[in-house]
């Protein structure tokens, strides 16, 4: 035979131990089946005994001690018979379990209805109290309305006892009035009646003393007439007779109309001279010209503003560079106009507004040693028929000027329409051919610039009379930037050295750390003019000075910023529904 391993010996030696048990386990299970079954099977003997039972059962405690492992399989027994006790006592705890969970499902149920019924109870009990509230409103309202009603008849008894009295009183003055009025009318018969007598009585007494006034009322004016012709007649007679007199006469009454003509001319060309040159017209709203008066207020001014260096035409203007290229060269070309005594060009500036216009022509005037003046368009209809001599002041004004005049025609689509347009009024139309009488031939006295936002609408007469045309777009995205840069370096930086004096000024704007990024507002601006980018800094200085500590952080810019853009979004809304109402 083949040697077995190490495995198969020890397979071998668990393997009788086993079978061992297994035997001691079948005959305990014998012995106790033996034993129940002794107990189990009815004795057969009359007294209740049964001996078979008690041999079986010592027949298999002899086999049982005979085995190896019987102690073994006693306690194999033992566990099973706990295992099964501990399995009924399980049972019974899960039963009492189940009892307790039914129990206390049983409460919930219990307590859930008992909810429901309280819940029903103050249901009830809110629908008595509204009932009840509803009765004693009702009650109110019925009680309230009774007083009403009693108060309305009150009211009602007091208003017919009132018209009553009225009614009595009117009656009683009817009944005075008609009993004065037969009172008065008799005594006036009566009167009447003893003047007729008494006229009667006395009538040849008034004849004659009539007769009498009247002889002697003509007698007088008749010696009156004869006494005058007879003065007058000498006089006349004694005068025309005098040579000398006659030639004085009318050597005087000549010089003194003359005299009444002259001042009435001269009183006119003296008043005309004096409101050109020392006078404002009220067509100009803003001028840097300034009056004799005003020299004499303010001498440290006029002398500053006479020896003053003239200043870059685009400082502060930011435009596109190409722009900036040809108004440069405008600037340039108007200098050396007025240097070299050449007659002016006229041009006019369009574009949307808040672009830069009326700033650039207050610019180019001071850079060029002009004086300008700001005309608005809309002032020029509520003057009515003064229109036409208002424009002739304007420009007897104009003329006076010894530097050269920059007049600044802003909106001049209000004004200086198309002649053919239904909606021009007749005073304007005369005043609009008055400005073109003024304006059709060069000049060496001053240069008109208009500005306006619709050119199409522009008579063909004005333009005409326009030499250049300069369109001002909207700011790029890097000319917003500049600005942006610009606008917060003059209100936000240097915001508090506006206005200080010695007494102080505005509080310095702290600036956070974490605000520097002009470009992405730049990019967001798309659109904006630059007056709108210069509210935008004016709002955050306004923010700032609003912030308990004066602070300015790019929350509070982006805030401000979203509400500027809002608005932006809402204008435009505006402006193209105003476009197309207009179309």
């Amino acid at each position: 035979m083949w040697p077995f391993t190490s495995e198969e010996k020890k397979e071998e030696a668990v393997i009788p131990p086993v079978k061992k048990s297994i035997d001691a386990k079948t005959a305990a299970e014998s012995l106790a089946s033996g034993s129940l079954k002794s107990n189990a099977t009815p004795s057969r003997n009359p007294g209740g005994f049964d001996p078979e039972g008690l041999e079986r059962a010592a027949k298999a405690a002899r086999e049982l001690q005979d085995l190896k492992y019987a102690d073994e399989a006693i306690n194999l027994v033992k566990a099973t018979e706990k295992r099964q006790e501990t399995e009924a006592l399980a049972t019974i705890e899960e039963n009492k379990a189940k009892q307790k969970a039914f129990e206390a499902e049983h409460v919930r149920i219990q307590e859930q209805e008992r909810r429901q019924t309280l819940q029903a109870d103050h249901k009830l009990k809110q629908e008595q109290a509204y009932y009840s509230d509803q009765l004693a409103r009702k009650r109110h309202q019925d009680s309230l309305n009774a007083q009403r009603a009693m108060k309305d008849q009150q009211l009602k008894r007091e208003e017919e006892f009132q018209l009553r009295v009225e009614s009595m009183k009117r009656q009683t003055a009817e009944y005075e009035a008609n009993l004065r009025k037969n009172t008065e009318k008799s005594r006036a018969e009566a009167e009447a009646e003893g003047r007729t007598i008494q006229e009667r009585k006395n009538w040849d007494l008034h004849m004659q003393r009539s007769a009498m006034e009247a002889r002697e009322f003509r007698g007088t004016i008749l010696e009156s007439v004869r006494e005058a012709g007879s003065i007058i007649g000498k006089g006349l007679t004694s005068y025309l007779n005098d040579r000398e007199k006659l030639a004085t006469t009318a050597g005087t009454l000549t010089l003194i109309a003359a005299g009444i003509y002259g001042a009435k001319v001269s009183t006119g060309i003296i008043g005309r001279f004096v409101e050109a040159r020392l006078g404002k017209p009220p067509l100009v709203r803003e001028t840097s010209r300034r009056s004799v008066i005003e020299t004499i207020k303010h001498p440290l001014k006029t002398a500053s503003s006479m020896i003053g260096s003239k200043t870059n035409v685009l400082e502060g203007v930011v435009v596109e560079p190409t722009l900036h290229t040809r108004l440069s060269n405008l600037a340039l070309s108007t200098k050396n106009t007025k240097k070299n005594g050449a007659p002016y060009r006229h041009m006019m500036l369009y574009g949307p507004p808040g672009t830069g216009k009326t700033m650039f022509a207050k610019q180019l005037a001071h850079s060029s040693g002009m004086d300008y003046a700001i005309l608005t368009g809309g002032d020029v209809a509520p003057l009515g028929r003064d229109g036409v001599t208002e424009m002739h002041k304007l420009f007897d004004w104009a003329n006076t000027s010894r530097k050269g005049l920059l007049l600044f025609v802003d909106e001049a689509d209000a004004f200086l329409r198309k002649r053919t347009d239904q909606h021009l009024s007749e005073d304007l139309r005369n005043s609009l051919n008055a400005f073109l009488y003024r304006t059709g031939t060069e000049t060496k006295n001053f240069m008109i610039v208009f500005a306006t936002n619709e050119p199409d609408q522009l008579d063909w007469a004005v333009n005409d009379r326009t030499d250049e045309l300069v369109h001002f777009a909207l700011p790029g995205t890097a000319e917003r930037q500049k600005m942006l840069e610009l606008y917060f370096e003059k209100y936000i930086v240097n915001g508090h050295q506006q206005g200080s004096s010695l007494f102080g000024g505005p509080s310095k704007i702290v600036i956070g750390d974490d605000f520097d990024d002009f470009a992405s507002i730049a990019q967001k601006t798309e659109g904006f003019s630059g007056r709108e980018i210069s509210k935008l800094a004016i709002a955050w200085q306004a923010a700032a000075y609003g912030s308990p500590d004066c602070t300015i952080t790019k929350d509070l810019v982006n805030q401000v910023l979203n509400n500027r853009l809002e608005q932006h979004i809402k204008r435009s809304q505006w402006s193209a529904e105003e476009a197309e109402n207009r179309s």
